[in-house]
């Protein structure tokens, strides 16, 4: 009978060491997980605001695509990566930087020097040169990039999207 009592007390010795062991692995990658999938990255990003282009060398009423190179969170990777942004300086001096992606289903637009407009090759969806849809299957306007002027030079920020038309 002894024998029995010392064979199930080490029974119970060794499954409280294994349950032990499994919930300490279990916790050690259950922690990190939760806190990579429940907590936002972008928090605790700062704002980046990349330098683009001169005001003085817009011309006003004449869309320019502007080529840069701005920085982005992959998880925790940060890539550098090639972007462009249509900029437009009003004649009253206001500028205004458009996202490169039509609103339809994200083809490259471009701007359309004889009709004075931007038009998106895949669907003909035209917008005008504040971004407003004219005619085609997008559904809102063209989404803008977050942008300030310091000291006569542009910058951009975070693309905004745009409110449903």
């Amino acid at each position: 009978m002894l024998a029995e009592d010392s064979e199930t007390s080490r029974r119970r010795f060794h499954l409280g060491v294994i349950y032990t062991l499994m919930g300490t692995i279990g916790a050690a990658l259950g922690i990190p997980a939760a806190g990579y999938l429940l907590v936002p990255g972008s928090s605790n990003r700062k704002e980046e605001w990349v330098e683009v282009t001169n005001l003085e060398k817009l011309k006003a009423g004449e869309p320019e695509e502007i080529v840069f190179r701005r920085n982005r969170k992959d998880g925790w990777k940060i890539l550098s990566e090639k972007t462009s942004a249509w900029v437009t300086k009003k004649p009253d001096g206001q500028v205004i930087a458009f996202a490169p992606s039509c609103t339809h289903l994200g083809c490259a637009f471009h701007y359309d020097e004889k009709h004075k407009n931007f038009l998106c090759p895949c669907h003909t969806s035209t917008f005008d040169l504040e971004g407003k849809p004219l005619e085609g299957p997008a559904p809102r306007a063209l989404d803008r990039y977050q942008m300030k002027i310091e000291g006569g030079k542009i910058l951009l920020g975070a693309v905004v999207k745009s409110q449903e038309s």
